[in-house]
């Protein structure tokens, strides 16, 4: 299952488009835009999602000290392009121990976001108390983003979520401790923009968040 495209919002099979359907087609979620087959991170494996992303590739930009890439994944196809997008990091965790960090970036309705966060999706909105105040902040490609804690995820991790440049803006860390990393004002950039030094990206192995 590793090696084919699957729905964004269970991991199911996908069907491609065909004679009865235009686009890809879950069992469970009817049209999906399907998530792609995640390859070991690389700075040639995130040149590709990028190429092909319509949202954001958010990355901490510096990373915080001692903290690698550890992996990319996008949901999309050849003809609509990357309508999601995840990028993990892990490194030391401000308590002690590894911790992990996914951020996502998706369109309205795409689910993948839900999925990693362990909620019921496909969007944040009914799990954010947003009439008050945000538990922290970021700032997205040079702009002040609020994010909200997200609710009913599971006790391992911790999740905010919040919107940058029109679409939703996860953030995914795991255990829970690490959200504490979300109160230093992480800087985010769209590595769309970011030019050369995204070769000097230090990797990591594949992280398992990625693969479930």
């Amino acid at each position: 299952m590793r090696g084919e495209p699957s729905c964004p919002k269970c991991g199911g099979r996908v069907r491609a488009p065909g004679l009865f359907a235009d686009t890809w087609q879950c069992d469970v979620h009817g049209s999906v835009h399907p998530l792609q087959p995640v390859i070991p991170p690389s700075v040639e494996a995130l040149s590709v999602v990028v190429a092909r992303a319509q949202v954001p590739v958010w990355m901490p930009w510096p990373l915080p000290v001692g903290w690698l890439f550890t992996g990319v994944a996008y949901a999309g196809d050849d003809r609509s392009g990357g309508r999601a997008t995840a990028v993990a990091c892990s490194g030391p965790g401000p308590l002690g121990g590894v911790g992990e960090l996914l951020l996502v970036a998706e369109e309205l309705g795409v689910g993948l976001g839900a999925r990693f966060a362990g909620i019921d999706g496909p969007d944040p909105g009914p799990h954010m108390t947003v009439d008050k105040p945000p538990q922290a902040k970021v700032l997205a490609a040079g702009r002040p983003t609020p994010l909200w804690h997200v609710n009913d995820a599971p006790e391992d991790r911790a999740v905010f979520a919040g919107e940058a440049m029109g679409l939703w803006l996860w953030a995914i860390v795991w255990p829970e401790s690490t959200g504490l990393l979300m109160y230093d004002e992480l800087i985010l950039t769209d590595l769309r923009d970011a030019g050369s030094e995204v070769d000097l990206l230090p990797c990591g192995a594949l992280s398992p968040r990625l693969l479930f």
